[in-house]
């Protein structure tokens, strides 16, 4: 493609983006500037949708882009960035966040997407990952117990343990048993994942050794989990796209968690930040498109941030939110002073089209 079919081509995806009308000569060249005749655009259109980056909607009609089309736009697209207004949007959220990690990412998830309008997802740090920082079990009383671990990435899982059934274990959990069986399990699970099988050794105590087994069984049984989703502005996405049959797809895809879990891990562990129509692997979203970052903590990817909208969305703003949050969400879970880890560049400025890497 020869710079002034690239010229063209951006000209069109960028009217298509705004209006979301076809896009004919005319309003390319009073677009562009370009010094050529209407006859030579009409050609470079014509070359254009036979390349597959442009397509003709009908008869007499302008031309909108391709999934090719996009690609091939969003690939050549410089550093996007937010404006002023939005960069201290960004940073008075981030300096007031306060409460448990869950809260935050629920809060980051309404933040993105109040940013861009399109519906935004946050994907938690991924458990089996993690390593185990502490372990407790706690009775609630009327035959319930809880165990709760802390994860080295902050997180804070919960996992109930049913003893109500069996009237030996319900005794147990009432009183000093229940201590013994939470200091061995913090002695068998601390500093371990959730996928390493820990070895706990019988105490000859029949109820501890009970209660012990019981608490294990629950965390096993609870470790198929998907790990959690927040999505914030669903409501938005109702003014994305006119098409009835597309929303309800969209809205099925966001109501299941782990299919969405799983597409934004996809595209983080191949490295890409923007999946556009049948790119997402989804058929559901093939008028979609996926903007994605990691975030990290201790330098290591444990979750994601992510944008879903139509395929006309506007990459570049979207592409400079998704790496503003997830940036300033690694800072705020790394060490919670994010001012410090990162400069004033950073939150103007983020890298756009395909990564080259993802750290792991």
């Amino acid at each position: 493609m020869d710079e002034r079919r690239a010229t063209v081509l951006q000209a069109v995806v960028e009217n298509f983006i705004e209006s979301a009308q076809p896009v004919g000569s005319a309003a390319v060249l009073e677009l562009t500037r370009l010094d050529v005749s209407p006859a030579t655009v009409r050609n470079d259109l014509a070359a254009l949708e036979a390349g597959g980056y442009l397509m003709q909607p009908h008869t007499s009609a302008g031309r909108v882009p391709t999934e090719a089309g996009y690609r091939y736009f969003v690939d050549g697209l410089g550093p996007g960035s937010l404006d002023n207004t939005e960069v201290r949007q960004v940073r008075a959220f981030f300096a007031h966040a306060q409460g448990q990690i869950e809260e935050l990412l629920a809060d980051t998830s309404r933040l993105l997407s109040d940013l861009t309008e399109y519906a935004a997802m946050v994907v938690a740090p991924r458990h089996d990952r993690d390593s185990i920082r502490s372990a407790q079990l706690v009775d609630l009383g009327g035959g319930r117990l809880l165990v709760v671990l802390v994860m080295s990435s902050g997180v804070v899982e919960r996992t109930y343990v049913d003893v109500y059934n069996n009237r030996e274990l319900a005794d147990a959990a009432q009183g000093p048993t229940a201590g013994a069986a939470s200091a061995i399990l913090a002695e068998a699970l601390v500093g371990r994942t959730r996928s390493q099988p820990p070895t706990v050794p019988e105490t000859g105590d029949a109820a501890t050794d009970a209660l012990v087994a019981a608490a294990l069984a629950a965390l096993a049984d609870d470790q198929s989990h998907p790990g959690e989703l927040y999505v914030g502005g669903t409501a938005k996405i109702t003014e994305q796209f006119e098409a009835v049959s597309s929303l309800r797809s969209v809205l099925s895809v966001l109501e299941e968690q782990l299919m969405v879990v799983t597409l934004l891990r996809s595209l983080v562990d191949r490295g890409l930040s923007v999946a556009i129509g049948s790119e997402t692997g989804m058929k559901p979203l093939a008028d979609c498109s996926v903007v994605v970052a990691p975030y990290e903590v201790d330098g290591r990817t444990v979750g994601s941030v992510g944008l879903l909208g139509p395929t006309r969305m506007d990459y570049s703003k979207a592409l400079a939110a998704v790496h503003t949050v997830s940036r300033r969400l690694s800072a705020s879970l790394g060490d919670g002073d994010v001012a410090h880890a990162l400069g004033d560049g950073d939150v103007a400025q983020a890298p756009v089209g395909i990564s080259p890497s993802v750290p792991q």
